[in-house]
């Protein structure tokens, strides 16, 4: 059967108002010939066509995003307090001329079909028309050749496949006393400014995005023109001041056949749990307590805690997502206003093609960048590979994954006085208490399970053996799978009548890294399996058995749980996480190096508190829980998308180029204790495998939140400049002139000379000067260049002393020389030193080196 009527079958329940409304909103404008989707070829394929004319951004430009956006009334206060914006709510400032324009495009897009695909079968699923003017349209093959070789289109791409990739972070980052003191404190850090987070939804209903503040009311964001869809499962209220937006895009994987009502929602809300973390990360209410299985961790509180929050769901817990929704949403966001785009998603593979930065993602976000949208993008979690970075771009801002100086710690105490290092969310045990293996104690119609160690069934087990001791279960590859779960073999042990458990690692589970998980009564979870082998040895030399029958006569065995509640503070943090994806920047899919820094920095991403959704599936261990520990570059990107909404606030003209380059050139090299940041090099054993992190590693560095809000010089680029360095790419004219327009004259463009706050070169052939111009923001200051060279070259810095006024430029030349012949990636530094206090810091980063041939001089 055909996707799009199993589809519609599936809504047949509901009441035809809805049904009807629900086609309308994941489909938008879309037209067919031979309506029903059966009757689409079965080679048909979800394409992403542009057209050479310019989008409706392009035409009126800044007008849309200044003079446009006024504010509209919210009304009928509800829920959380002070707002509504239902479906239903026409925007008012949105121009009549606009207006027409967006449908005088639709129409345009349909007339097109109609006569290219005269009498043939197709389904349109968008209309893009804000950012990129262009559609998304289900189509065979050889229709899409017929619409690749029409004049008015310019570039057709299949659509493809892409994947998703906290209480203390805000101290560990300084932002009581730093940031935040400079922009007025909590109560005012990030107002005003929009982050638009394109993700799996979000709970609405959660405090972290309530605009309840009596203290101080949430002002409406006057430039912001978004609208909040109404659905049985996003009902009227559930948008408000302080979440001011919300939609989902689905279309490209409904005509896949792949949607799943049940569980991935045809609303914005979050059926996965992904969405709402992030989003309580960039902008999550100040001061909301942290309870997990009844344990309280502390207070949250996102980076910019008063800034507002769009939502565009465009990934779904079952299947992730496509380009065709990402794009889609990253069109409306834009169309919307917001001030910031924070993508925790990758592509599924390494874009084909000419290179990486073609592809439909990317050159949507250059669209958002030329409209004055920072956008925010997680590095990937397939570390710790070199080119394993899955955001390629230098216009957009990627981020890997730290550690933060925050772990909570568990350990055993056996009865012969060894301790056990473990993890697990739970308290302790007041005394010893006797250890009895779950394989020791089942009944006999268990006997032969061979998976009843695992905890998974109350019904296996002769309760009497259990009840009062410690339940020792086993840990498999099984848990790893999802097949069996902590909090099943928890609430087997809860029936058993257990005074706690204990989760030994099966030795075939190797390299697998176990987050804390919250628990209601004494456990842990012993994460190596050469520790478990130590208990399994003493509890086993303290069993006594019947000589005969061989059965256990007594459990001899004793230990002392000592509780993970109470966290640690390490001194080492931050480490670069062995998941967090490297550079160098793969600029095509042969592997060719770009010449560009990639990560460009990275922040806290690892054991990560933030708000959860009561609907979220993604952790089954925090299922009905408000807030969860997550891990992974996807915690690390909205840390920085909310930093960025503080700059944004300080700096309301700073480029988007400028906020990067404040984040950047301010970044730490430093850990806590002063030493080099270290970057885990193996995803077996990652905490003893460690060296000092490089630029393909860390980018810039750590994040410095306080010093990124006083960068004293800033690195500026415009869009015109990354449209030069496009046509740089050999063989990419008739790409930029697809997708931006733009034609390709003299003016092109190295990576290496985009005015970037970094300069790398993938090929350094014997000698290469490189300038780098500095603005001046600050007060009037005489810098000093400091710099140390990469392994097999020399530089030399000029001028190497300057003075800069306030508002004035100054150029650096940079000067390049290979001095042997050497194919490994090497790094070196250069550092501008103020008299009054700034720190500006430029990562070199240099990877094929080719000397003078001395043999042949």
């Amino acid at each position: 059967m055909g996707a799009y009527r199993m589809w519609v079958e599936l809504k047949m329940e509901k009441d035809f108002s809805f049904k009807l409304f629900v086609v309308v909103l994941f489909l938008g404008v879309f037209v067919t010939c031979g309506f029903c989707l059966e009757d689409v070829d079965s080679d048909a394929a979800v394409y992403i066509v542009t057209l050479k004319q310019a989008p409706v951004s392009h035409l009126y430009g800044e007008e849309l995003r200044v003079k446009g956006h006024h504010h509209h009334q919210r009304h009928n206060s509800k829920n959380h307090g002070s707002g509504n914006v239902s479906r239903l709510d026409k925007p008012s400032h949105i121009s009549r001329k606009h207006a027409h324009n967006v449908s005088s495009v639709s129409r345009m897009h349909d007339s097109l079909l109609r006569k290219v695909l005269r009498g043939e079968n197709y389904l349109k699923l968008y209309s893009y028309h804000y950012l990129i003017n262009g559609f998304a349209v289900l189509v065979t093959p050889q229709q899409a050749f017929k619409l690749a070789n029409r004049r008015e289109v310019s570039n057709v791409a299949l659509d493809f496949s892409v994947r998703t990739a906290t209480t203390h972070t805000p101290q560990f980052l300084g932002l009581p006393l730093g940031a935040w003191a400079q922009e007025g404190g909590y109560e005012t850090a990030g107002e005003g400014i929009v982050i638009g987070f394109i993700d799996t939804g979000i709970d609405p209903m959660h405090p972290s995005f309530s605009d309840n503040t009596p203290e101080r009311h949430y002002p409406v964001p006057q430039h912001f023109s978004g609208i909040c869809e109404v659905t049985r499962d996003f009902p009227s209220g559930s948008c408000n001041r302080k979440l001011v937006g919300a939609r989902h895009f689905a279309a490209s994987a409904i005509t896949r056949g792949i949607f799943n009502t049940t569980q991935d929602y045809a609303s914005p809300f979050d059926g996965d749990g992904h969405g709402t973390h992030t989003a309580s990360v960039a902008a999550g209410n100040h001061g909301i307590p942290v309870v997990v299985a009844g344990h309280h961790f502390g207070d949250a509180s996102g980076m910019a805690p008063r800034a507002h929050v769009a939502v565009y769901k465009a990934l779904y817990k079952s299947f992730g997502g496509f380009a065709a929704d990402v794009v889609a949403a990253i069109d409306q966001a834009a169309q919307d206003g917001v001030d910031i785009i924070n993508l925790s998603i990758t592509p599924n593979r390494r874009p084909p093609g000419v290179a990486t930065f073609f592809n439909p993602i990317d050159m949507a976000l250059l669209s958002a960048v030329k409209a004055g949208i920072f956008v925010v993008q997680a590095a990937g979690n397939t570390g710790p590979s070199p080119k394993s970075v899955s955001s390629f771009s230098p216009w957009i801002f990627t981020v890997g994954a730290s550690t933060h100086d925050r772990v909570y710690s568990n350990s055993i105490v056996l009865g012969n006085n060894i301790t056990i290092p473990g993890v697990g969310f739970a308290p302790g045990t007041d005394s010893m208490y006797t250890l009895v293996m779950a394989s020791h104690a089942l009944n006999d119609t268990a006997a032969n399970d061979m998976y009843a160690g695992e905890c998974q069934d109350a019904s296996s087990f002769n309760q009497t053996l259990v009840q009062g001791n410690l339940l020792v279960c086993s840990y498999s590859v099984r848990f790893v799978l999802g097949l069996s779960t902590i909090k099943q073999a928890l609430e087997t042990s809860k029936n058993l009548s257990a005074a706690g458990v204990v989760f030994c690692m099966d030795p075939f589970v190797i390299g697998f890294q176990i987050n804390p998980t919250p628990m209601r009564l004494p456990g842990i979870i012993i994460p190596s399996a050469n520790d478990s082998k130590i208990l399994l040895q003493y509890y086993n030399s303290s069993l006594d058995q019947d000589e005969v029958t061989k059965r256990i006569t007594r459990f001899g065995a004793v230990a002392c749980i000592s509780g993970g509640l109470k966290a640690n503070f390490s001194l080492s943090a931050p480490n670069v996480m062995f998941y967090s994806a490297r550079g160098p920047d793969p600029e095509d899919s042969f592997l060719d190096d770009a010449d560009i820094l990639k990560p460009n920095l990275v922040a806290p991403g690892n054991l990560i508190w933030a708000a959860w959704s009561s609907g979220g599936m993604d952790s089954v261990e925090f299922e009905g829980e408000d807030f969860a520990m997550m891990s992974g570059t996807s915690m690390a990107a909205p840390h920085v998308a909310g930093l960025a909404a503080l700059i944004k606030q300080k700096f309301p003209n700073f480029s988007t180029a400028a906020i990067g380059s404040a984040l950047s050139t301010t970044a730490s090299l430093y850990d806590k204790y002063g030493g080099p940041i270290l970057a885990q090099r193996s995803y077996a054993n990652p905490e003893s495998n460690q060296s000092p992190a490089t630029p393909f590693d860390m980018g810039s560095g750590f994040v410095n939140a306080t010093a990124a809000l006083d960068p004293g010089l800033i690195f500026d680029t415009s869009y015109s400049d990354y449209v030069s360095f496009l046509c740089g790419i050999n063989g990419s004219a008739p790409l930029v002139l697809n997708h931006t327009g733009e034609s390709c004259g003299a003016s092109t463009m190295n990576g290496t000379d985009l005015n970037l706050p970094s300069i790398t070169i993938s090929k350094l052939n014997q000698s290469r000067t490189v300038q780098r111009t500095l603005i001046n923001i600050a007060a009037n200051e005489t810098y000093v260049v400091g710099w140390s060279a990469p392994y097999g070259a020399s530089i030399k810095v000029t001028p190497a002393r300057f003075f800069i006024a306030c508002g004035q430029q100054q150029v650096l030349n940079v000067v390049f020389n290979a001095t042997t012949n050497n194919s490994s990636p090497s790094f070196g530094r250069i550092g501008l030193f103020g008299n009054q206090g700034h720190v500006v810091n430029i990562p070199l980063s240099v990877i094929v080196k080719v000397s003078y041939d001395t043999t042949n001089s």
